[in-house]
């Protein structure tokens, strides 16, 4: 039959584009966004509260367990700004300008992380901890205006119906880079002098930020509706309203905290007490995900487009909830927790993330996106990742001056069984009741993921083919 003709894997963008008929300046803005994501997604391999590169600055510059709990909270906290953003973006209906202005302004601060060591010379000085916490501040302010423009003008720009295909393929490009990318940064973190590395990542990644921004002057402001005139507080009432949007929040906010309480504290875990290296924390860890996402994400694609984003989150959720586990394993010297974490982890957590950014998007309504997704980033920024990431401080600091967990038992590993055990029983309370696209089921999903279930894949070739 013809629909079986060069059809095989998630297909090309070309594909994805002609089956939804977009016409080329859509195409174009596509592919720009696309390229956009790439260089923001390497900007966070460096800059991201919990890299090898900003787990290295905050131990130089003397931050503890708490201090670094708050560098990775802060972004989170700034999602708060989201709202009076999105109340703008509505009122000005000027998405690109405001993306472009605060945007560029959060990025080029990256610039000047590296020469923070040099502030002073005094011995054990916390001037250049401190300037870092106020300079990410203000960055994480600016940086809040970006989801409110990006992603409800992507969403105008791509179908519901390829949008589970074109992130994942966004994604697999994205794992390649990172592969590739972190091999370099870890090279130049081992082998440039203590003095000047941090100088040189940072200005890597602050540049790689700002190329982010400016791939969206090329892309066409696109509205699929325009946008009533926003009120704050009738729209929180119709958002509170809304328990298709209120259920997904509560569950994506609360699987947020309980993955969070550990999530920050595996990287320096595995450098200061398992004494792994940057190149080893690379290799087998941002490496070893990135192939695996490579090699999952696609497929993820496939199956949300076909079987709706609840059923793959209880999926994916299951296996993403019991990965940090490995950690439960971990010796002084050894790797395999770290390689197995990030392996068998990324083939779950891609498909979480999918699933999570396609029922986001199919929550909240064209007209009031804006506002739905501000409210969205805002409580699980706040509630679930940044509170996540501070009690988790908070328990390793209370553990360690309490002297609990002394043994071969140690701290993180009780916080890592804490964590896994609340994330696997939230995922069976909470995802069920989330609505579903379609009336598909988790033995479908399952029966898809089956190698030895050929049918399935065929089936879906045939239900719904990629070029008519």
């Amino acid at each position: 039959m013809k629909i079986f003709r060069k059809r095989k894997g998630p297909g090309t963008l070309s594909m994805l584009y002609e089956e939804a008929r977009l016409a080329p300046h859509v195409r174009r803005g596509l592919n720009w966004i696309m390229a956009g994501n790439l260089f923001g997604n390497l900007h966070c391999a460096i800059c991201a509260g919990g890299s090898a590169a900003m787990v290295g600055l905050a131990g130089l510059l003397g931050a503890g367990d708490m201090e670094f709990g708050l560098l990775v909270a802060i972004p989170q906290i700034a999602a708060l700004l989201q709202l009076p953003f999105s109340l703008l973006v509505n009122r000005t209906h000027k998405r690109k300008i405001w993306l472009m202005t605060f945007g560029v302004v959060s990025r080029v601060l990256w610039l000047l992380f590296g020469f923070l060591p040099m502030l002073s010379a005094v011995p054990e000085s916390k001037l250049p901890l401190y300037t870092l916490i106020t300079l990410l501040g203000i960055s994480s302010a600016c940086g809040a205006a970006i989801n409110v423009c990006w992603f409800p003008w992507f969403s105008d720009m791509a179908p519901m119906r390829i949008r589970g295909r074109w992130l994942s393929y966004r994604d697999m490009i994205i794992a390649v880079a990172n592969l590739l990318f972190g091999l370099l940064v870890a090279y130049l973190l081992d082998v440039l002098p203590v003095d000047s590395k941090y100088v040189v990542i940072f200005l890597v990644g602050g540049a790689l930020g700002v190329m982010d921004m400016i791939c969206f002057a090329f892309v066409k402001e696109e509205w699929a509706t325009t946008p009533p005139r926003m009120h704050l507080f009738r729209s929180m009432l119709e958002i509170l309203k809304n328990k298709k949007f209120m259920r997904f929040v509560i569950m994506w906010t609360t699987w947020c905290f309980t993955a969070n309480l550990c999530g920050a504290y595996l990287t320096p875990y595995a450098m200061n007490t398992m004494g792994l290296g940057f190149m080893q924390i690379t290799v087998f860890g941002t490496v070893a995900a990135a192939m695996a996402t490579v090699l999952a994400v696609p497929r993820w694609g496939q199956a949300l487009d076909r079987f709706g984003g609840r059923n793959v989150m209880l999926v994916s959720a299951v296996g993403a909830s019991l990965t940090p586990a490995f950690y439960l394993l971990s010796t002084p010297g050894s790797v395999l927790p770290t390689l197995l974490h990030n392996v068998i982890g990324a083939l779950f957590w891609s498909g979480t993330n999918l699933a999570a950014n396609g029922m986001q998007l199919s929550a909240s309504p064209d007209e009031s996106r804006p506002t739905y997704i501000a409210v969205f980033s805002c409580i699980t920024a706040m509630a679930g990742t940044a509170l996540g990431t501070m009690c988790g401080g908070w328990f390793l600091e209370a553990c360690q001056s309490q002297m609990w967990f002394t043994g071969s038992f140690d701290r993180y590993k009780a916080l890592v069984t804490l964590s896994c055990v609340t994330r696997f029983g939230i995922t069976f309370l909470l995802v069920p009741g989330l609505y579903n696209d379609n009336e598909s089921t988790v033995k479908d999903v399952i029966r898809f993921f089956n190698p030895f279930k050929k049918e399935a894949t065929r089936g879906f070739r045939l239900r719904l083919p990629w070029k008519k």
